[in-house]
C-alpha cells in the first residue's frame, strides 16, 4: 500500500508539470495566433507594458484554476464521496481543508489580476499605480466592485471552509464559492455586449457547469491517488452530474457563442471563431471521455481491486485536456470577437440591449422573441429537469399524475410568454406590459408550478444514501423543507406581508427606477416576482411536503385577507397622477404611446382586472383540495369504524362462548 502511494504521488508531480507545460503552450500559442498578446508599441501612445500584457490573463487563469479547485473539492466532502456519519470524515474532511488552502490561492489571483486591470485600464505600468487610480477603480466603476465583492466572497469560502465539517454546512459553502463566481461574469465581455442578459446568462450557466465538471474530476483525480475504496460509488455519483454539466456547458457556449459570431462563416475565417472551433473540439473530446467512463470504466471500477490506478490514467487525460481548455477560453476572452462588444449605435438601445421594437399588434404581442436570459434559463432547466425527474419515475415503474405535469409546462409557458415572447418584448418598453407580465410571473405561473408537486418529484426522484445514516441530496432537500428557517418563511402571515407588502416598496420608492434602469436589476425583478409568488402559493394551495401545515379554511382566510391589498395597490397605480420610473420612460423616447401617464393606468387597470383571474383558480384548487381531504378523513374515520365494531363483535363472540 504504501508503495502504491509513492509511486502514485510521484505520478501526480509528473502530471502536474505535463498539465502546467501544456496548459502554458496552449495558452501562448492561442494568445498570439488571436493577436491577444501584448506587442510593442510606438512611445507616444500610453502603454502598461509586457508584464500587465502576460500578467493580466495569466493571473485569470490560476484564478479560474484555483476556483474550480475550490468547487471540486467541497463538492466531493458534500456530495460525492459517501460520508456514514452525516459528516466529512477522512479524505472529505481533507477535501474540505484542502478547498481553504485553495481559496485563499484563488483570493490572492484575483488581488493581482485586480492590480494588472488597474494597470491596463489606466495604461500605467503596474508598479507605477497611485492610490488615487485604484480607490477609483474599486469604487467608481462596476468591473472593480466586481473585483472586490469576489474577493471577499473567496476570503469567506477559505475561513469558513476552516471550519465546517457537517454536510449541509459544507453545502452552503459550495454554494458560496459558486456565488463567488458570478461577479466577474456580470461585468466582462457579455456584460458590454448585444443582448445582454442572454450572453450574461448563458455565460454564468457556462462558468457553473464548468466549474463543477472541471472540479469534481480533478477532486476524485486527487481521491484516486489516495487508494480510497470509496471512488467507485464517487465516481458514479460525479457521471451523472458530468453528463448534466456536458449538457449545460454545451448549450449556453453555443448561445454565447451566437451573441458574437453574426454569420456562420465566421467560425472559419476569423481568428476569434477558429480559437472557439478548437474550443468547441476540446469540448467533444472531453464529452467522449465522460461517455467513456460512463458505459465501460465505472463497471470496471466496480469490479477490478486496482480501483485508483485504473481510474488515473484516463482521468488524468482528461484533466490534461480541460486545463488546455482553460487556458485557450482565457485567451479567447481576450481575443477581439467578429461582433464588437461596443455594437451600441444609440443609447435606447444600449438601455433595452436590442433595439426598439415596433408598435405593439396583437400578432407581435403573440408570437414575438426578446432573447431574456433569465427566462429562457428559467423555462429551460425546469422543462429539463422536471422531465428528468419523469423519466426516473418512469424506469422504476412509478406512476406521476398527468395533471401535475400539464401544470407543470402550463405554468412555464406562462413564464415563457411573460420574459422572452411577445409580451417580454414589450415588458421593457411599455409601463402597461411590465404590469400584465409582472402578474402572470407574480400571480399566475406560480399557481401552476406550485400545483405541480415539483418537491415532491425531487424527493422521489433525488439520489439517497449509499451506506446507512449518509446525508445524500434527497435528504438535504427534506432537512431543508423543515429547517427553522423554512417553518418561519411558510408562515402564512409572513408569505403573505412579502407577496404584498414588496410591491408597495418596489413601486413607490426609487427601487423601481433602478431595477428599470439596469439589465442586471430588471433581471433579480422577474426573479423575485416568480419566487415571491411561489412561496406565497406554495403556502396557500401547494401540494408538497411543508413544515407547517395550514388547514384548507386558514389558506382561503389568508388569501382572502391579502387580496384587497393587491387590488388597493392597483387602484392607487391606475388613479395616480405620478409617473413611476419616469426617467427611464423618457429616456426610451418611444415613438408610439407617448402619453405615459395614460399607459401607467392601463398598467394599473389592467393589474386590477387580472387580480381576479388568480383568485378564481385559487379558490377552485382550494376547493378541491377541501374535497379530497374531507374524502381521506371519511375514509379514515370508516377505517377507524369498521375497526372499532370489528371489535365490538368479537367482544360480544367472546362473551357469547363465555356464556355457553
Amino acid at each position: 500500500m504504501l508503495r502504491d502511494r509513492v509511486v502514485a504521488r510521484g505520478g501526480v508531480v509528473r502530471w502536474s508539470v505535463a498539465a502546467a507545460l501544456l496548459t502554458g503552450a496552449v495558452f501562448y500559442l492561442a494568445m498570439v495566433y488571436g493577436h491577444a498578446a501584448p506587442e510593442k508599441v510606438p512611445d507616444t501612445i500610453a502603454d502598461p507594458g509586457a508584464l500587465t500584457g502576460w500578467g493580466l490573463p495569466i493571473s485569470r487563469v490560476v484564478a479560474d484554476l484555483a476556483g474550480f479547485a475550490v468547487v471540486g473539492c467541497l463538492l466531493a466532502a458534500a456530495f460525492l464521496l459517501p460520508a456514514p456519519s452525516g459528516g466529512a470524515q477522512g479524505h472529505a474532511a481533507q477535501a474540505v481543508r484542502h478547498a481553504s488552502r485553495a481559496a485563499w490561492v484563488w483570493a490572492a489571483a484575483i488581488v493581482v489580476e485586480l492590480a494588472f486591470s488597474i494597470s491596463d485600464i489606466f495604461a500605467v505600468p503596474v508598479g507605477d499605480l497611485t492610490y488615487a487610480e485604484i480607490s477609483s477603480y474599486l469604487l467608481d466603476t462596476d468591473s472593480g466592485r466586481a473585483f472586490l465583492v469576489q474577493c471577499v466572497l473567496a476570503i469567506a469560502v477559505a475561513v469558513l471552509a476552516r471550519w465546517v465539517l457537517g454536510v449541509p454546512a459544507v453545502t452552503a459553502v459550495l454554494g458560496l464559492a459558486l456565488l463567488a463566481l458570478v461577479p466577474p461574469v456580470l461585468t466582462g465581455h457579455s456584460a458590454s455586449s448585444g443582448s445582454h442578459m442572454l450572453a450574461v446568462a448563458s455565460l454564468l450557466l457556462h462558468v457553473a457547469g464548468a466549474s463543477l465538471w472541471v472540479g469534481g474530476l480533478l477532486a476524485l483525480g486527487w481521491v484516486a491517488t489516495l487508494g480510497s475504496k470509496r471512488l467507485p460509488a464517487a465516481v458514479r455519483r460525479y457521471s451523472a452530474l458530468a453528463a448534466w454539466c456536458i449538457a449545460i456547458v454545451g448549450l449556453s457556449g453555443v448561445v454565447n457563442a451566437s451573441v458574437r459570431i453574426e454569420k456562420l462563416h465566421q467560425v472559419f475565417t476569423t481568428e476569434y471563431g477558429n480559437l472557439l472551433l478548437a474550443k468547441v473540439l476540446a469540448l467533444l473530446a472531453m464529452g467522449a471521455f465522460g461517455l467513456s467512463h460512463r458505459r465501460w470504466v465505472i463497471p470496471r471500477l466496480e469490479r477490478s481491486g486496482r480501483v485508483g490506478r485504473t481510474f488515473m490514467g484516463l482521468a488524468a487525460v482528461e484533466l490534461l485536456v480541460m486545463f488546455a481548455t482553460i487556458g485557450l477560453a482565457v485567451a479567447l476572452s481576450r481575443t477581439p470577437p467578429p461582433v464588437p462588444d461596443d455594437l451600441y449605435t444609440d443609447p435606447v438601445t444600449e438601455l433595452l440591449g436590442e433595439p426598439m421594437p415596433a408598435a405593439p399588434t396583437v400578432g407581435r404581442l403573440l408570437w414575438s422573441f426578446s432573447p431574456n436570459g433569465v427566462g429562457l434559463v428559467v423555462v429551460s432547466l425546469g422543462a429539463a429537469l422536471y422531465i428528468a425527474g419523469l423519466l426516473v419515475m418512469r424506469r422504476r415503474g412509478d406512476a406521476w399524475p398527468v395533471g401535475r405535469t400539464v401544470s407543470w409546462f402550463v405554468g412555464l409557458a406562462v413564464i415563457a410568454w411573460a420574459t422572452f415572447g411577445g409580451l417580454g418584448a414589450y415588458a421593457h418598453v411599455l409601463f402597461s406590459a411590465h404590469m400584465v407580465s409582472h402578474m402572470l410571473l407574480a400571480m399566475v405561473a406560480p399557481i401552476f408550478l406550485v400545483l405541480a408537486a415539483p418537491i415532491t418529484l425531487a424527493l422521489r426522484t433525488l439520489p439517497g444514501p449509499r451506506e446507512p445514516g449518509e446525508i445524500g441530496p434527497r435528504q438535504l432537500l427534506a432537512n431543508a423543507i423543515h429547517s427553522r428557517a423554512a417553518v418561519f418563511i411558510t408562515h402564512p402571515v409572513f408569505a403573505a406581508a412579502l407577496f404584498v407588502g414588496s410591491l408597495y416598496v418596489l413601486y413607490f420608492s426609487g427601487l423601481f427606477t433602478l431595477m428599470m434602469e439596469t439589465h442586471t436589476g430588471h433581471a433579480l425583478m422577474e426573479l423575485h416576482f416568480l419566487a415571491v409568488g411561489f412561496l406565497f402559493y406554495y403556502v396557500i394551495v401547494g401540494v408538497d411536503p411543508s413544515a407547517r401545515r395550514v388547514p384548507p379554511l386558514g389558506r382561503f382566510a389568508v388569501l382572502l385577507v391579502s387580496m384587497p391589498f393587491h387590488a388597493f395597490f392597483s387602484v392607487t397605480i391606475m388613479s395616480s397622477a405620478t409617473v413611476l420610473a419616469e426617467s427611464y420612460w423618457t429616456s426610451l423616447d418611444r415613438p408610439y404611446q407617448t402619453d405615459l401617464l395614460a399607459d401607467q393606468n392601463l398598467g394599473g387597470s389592467v393589474s386590477w382586472a387580472m387580480g381576479e383571474l388568480p383568485l378564481l383558480i385559487v379558490m377552485v384548487a382550494l376547493f378541491v383540495q377541501w374535497l379530497r381531504s374531507d374524502q381521506r378523513e371519511s375514509k379514515r374515520f370508516d377505517r377507524r369504524g369498521d375497526a372499532a365494531l370489528d371489535e365490538y363483535n368479537a367482544y360480544l363472540a367472546s362473551l357469547n362462548e363465555h356464556d355457553r
